[in-house]
């Protein structure tokens, strides 16, 4: 058995290989670079190049490829080998720095909202020298941003480097004013919860919903779910052992921090959570995690599922993004600390995070919007769709003293002298979990969790880092120029928990009330993609986003039409296998069900004359009159399918699939899976629910 020690990152170009094999010079300049985003020469560049070739050949890889994040969600890559011609005919294994800083894919074949036409086609991958180089498969695979030929960017790396950027540079004007001038940078760390589902791939291969759109279109509740809470945490099957012990290794190997695995609680369901990484690194891990989860599964002859919902009437499948603010220092600033002027700190920045979710709650409900993840907020322990803050009692409590300028009356009943009375010592995490909270503190980071699994982590922490380096921007500018700092720290907190504490709620994010009360504060329930995505370009976000240089106003509307469109396809691809299933084997399956049931009630009588056959004609006349109701709803659907086609405005095409598509498919679903329970198991034509959930 291998050691977790020997085989941990063994297929990265890490620190421990560049410090190898790179000069003591170059590594430097590399270093400063990485760490301090200075320009890398072009000499640098070379030698890191050879060093890295000659490190892949001694690993067995041929070709190299430049690894990038498009707007498809996934990630693209296009392998070149390392062979050059010799003049005697051989071949020769060469890279250079140029091929490692700049690669050239074709731009006009990935998803760009109109940035780029087939015959503009220029695309850029640049090296992203922040994240290291790893080996799969006989390659190395070089991670790199992606953007066009005028520059725009065509992915979810560069707005995600420019937030981080932009956090950093805010966060540090409000250090220098308590004091902290040798912070020279300040990171985003994240640690990204992956659930996921596995089901038999001999099943899955009989279920064209799975293969075509990640879940089931179709399909009863069993005669047993979740509903026992026997699955979460309980005892997991050898063979998804076996699975979890291969993934662990697959990615130990990629030098990614495979921490935690248990089961989840929908049969079938588990989850995988890393150890915190920077964002850049935590993201572009997140991708890898999710490509080496559906590879290993087929190893075990099993398939990873991770749409947000594969199973209707069960747990659907979320990532939690654990979000922190650190210095290069090491220093958590979302840490309560031990003395009055760390909690200060700690406070302002509470502060500039409960603003930020409150002004830009709708960026960070659309940076979470699919098809997919429609499908599983708001119910089944996911929380709703409408944006909310836990804190706990007692930090909730403090801020109330501190909005009404009273001692905290926790059970210490203390105040703390800084300039004003009161801002109290508190615990470090008295907070209990709130799993129907959006956005829950958990003691020294927020946990993010409304991620749909399938989704990017990217997304979320773009404009979760935008909406933060905006206040503290807001922050710095008022407290720089004030005679009393103290003063107008206590001010500023005060004031920013009295006009945002409409966005802290402790209770239950399932409850109905809930939902009415959040209106009566004024929050938004932005209920899909179709409601939330237009808000992107906004006004006030426009002018924050671009004001930050996260995004110039083309890449906005670009990113709003490719996620509205992308909302339509996915749709329109299920309502097509629902019309195609429906038709080709659910009715088929019925009819022949309901004849042979009327047949054999007409043997039945001709031996027994006299016989009742009630129970025959009790199916036969029900599967009838769902046979006449499916039928009508296929048609139904085929309709409003063609419809859509012939829209060729976005807005009025995401807000059909919305209004009509989605209604039409529920409604056919909803026949079939009534026809399920009534048709013989020996004529259903693909596994049902029960084998699914508890046939691995």
């Amino acid at each position: 058995m291998e050691k977790v020690t020997e085989i941990f990152g063994t297929m990265v170009f890490d620190d421990r290989q560049m410090k190898a094999r790179l000069s003591e010079k170059v590594y430097k300049s590399l270093k400063r670079t990485i760490d301090r985003g200075t320009k890398l020469d072009s000499s640098v560049a070379d030698a890191v190049a050879a060093a890295m070739k000659d490190w892949a050949l001694e690993k067995g890889a041929t070709h190299y490829t430049h690894w990038f994040q498009p707007e498809t969600g996934l990630t693209a890559e296009k392998h070149d080998s390392f062979i050059t011609p010799a003049p005697d005919g051989r071949v020769i294994m060469e890279f250079s720095g140029k091929e490692l800083v700049k690669g050239e894919p074709d731009a006009s074949s990935f998803p760009s909202g109109g940035l780029r036409a087939t015959f503009e086609a220029r695309g850029y991958t640049a090296w992203d020298p922040t994240s290291y180089a790893f080996i799969k498969d006989g390659t190395l695979y070089i991670p790199t941003a992606f953007c066009s030929y005028t520059g725009e960017a065509l992915d979810k790396k560069v707005p995600l480097l420019r937030s981080m950027e932009a956090l950093s540079r805010q966060a540090m004007r409000i250090l220098k004013l308590f004091g902290k001038d040798n912070v020279r940078s300040v990171r985003t760390s994240v640690g990204p919860e992956q659930e996921y589902f596995l089901v038999d791939r001999d099943m899955w291969k009989e279920r064209k919903d799975l293969i075509m759109t990640g879940r089931t279109l179709f399909g009863a509740m069993p005669p047993k779910g979740q509903e026992m809470d026997d699955h979460y945490f309980g005892s997991i099957k050898p063979r998804v052992a076996e699975y979890m012990a291969d993934l662990d290794r697959e990615l130990w190997k990629l030098g990614i921090y495979a921490k935690t695995k248990h089961n989840e609680v929908a049969p079938a369901q588990h989850e995988l959570a890393p150890i915190y990484d920077t964002t850049n690194i935590a993201a572009d891990h997140n991708q890898l995690t999710m490509e080496i989860m559906q590879k290993v599964a087929q190893r075990h002859n099993l398939v990873c599922l991770l749409h947000e919902k594969p199973f209707a009437g069960v747990n659907g499948s979320g990532k939690h993004n654990n979000w922190s603010i650190s210095t290069d220092q090491g220093e958590n600033l979302l840490s309560p600390g031990e003395t009055p002027q760390e909690n200060a700190q700690f406070l302002l920045f509470l502060a500039a995070v409960i603003k930020a979710v409150d002004d830009y709650q709708d960026l960070l409900r659309l940076s979470v919007a699919t098809a997919g993840n429609d499908h599983r907020l708001g119910a089944n322990e996911a929380p709703p769709a409408v944006i909310s803050i836990f804190l706990g009692d007692e930090l909730t409590a403090i801020l109330e003293a501190i909005e009404k300028d009273v001692p905290y009356g926790g059970t210490k009943k203390e105040k703390m002298q800084l300039g004003v009375d009161v801002l109290p010592k508190f615990s470090k995490d008295t907070t209990d979990r709130n799993r129907t909270s959006p956005f829950a503190f958990t003691g020294n980071k927020f946990e993010f969790r409304m991620l749909g699994s399938s989704n990017s982590i990217s997304c979320a922490n773009i404009h979760l880092n935008a909406a933060v380096a905006e206040v503290l921007k807001q922050f710095a500018d008022e407290l720089e120029p004030a005679s009393d700092f103290h003063t107008a720290l206590h001010a500023l907190i005060q004031k920013t928990i009295r006009d945002h504490k409409r966005i802290i709620f402790n209770g239950n994010g399932y409850d109905d009330a809930w939902i009415a009360e959040a209106e009566k504060r004024g929050l938004m329930n932005l209920k899909t993609t179709a409601d939330a995505m237009p808000h992107l370009c906004d006004e006030k976000n426009v002018k924050m986003l671009t004001a930050h240089g996260i995004f110039s106003e083309p890449e906005l509307y670009s990113r709003r039409d490719i996620m509205l469109e992308n909302y339509i396809k996915s749709v329109a691809i299920e309502a097509n296998t629902m019309a195609d299933m429906a038709q080709k084997e659910i009715l088929p399956a019925v009819i022949s069900f309901t004849a042979d049931t009327a047949s054999s009630a007409a043997a039945k009588q001709s031996l027994v004359p006299g016989a009742a056959c009630a129970r025959e004609k009790r199916v036969v006349t029900e599967l009838s009159t769902l046979t006449d109701e499916m039928d009508a709803a296929v048609t139904t659907l085929t309709e409003d399918i063609a419809k859509l086609h012939t829209l060729t405005e976005i807005p009025e095409a995401s807000a059909y699939v919305r209004d009509t598509l989605i209604p039409a498919m529920e409604a056919l679903r909803s026949v079939a899976d009534k026809a399920e329970t009534l048709t013989s198991e020996d004529y259903w034509p693909f596994p049902t629910y029960d084998k699914l959930l508890f046939g691995v």
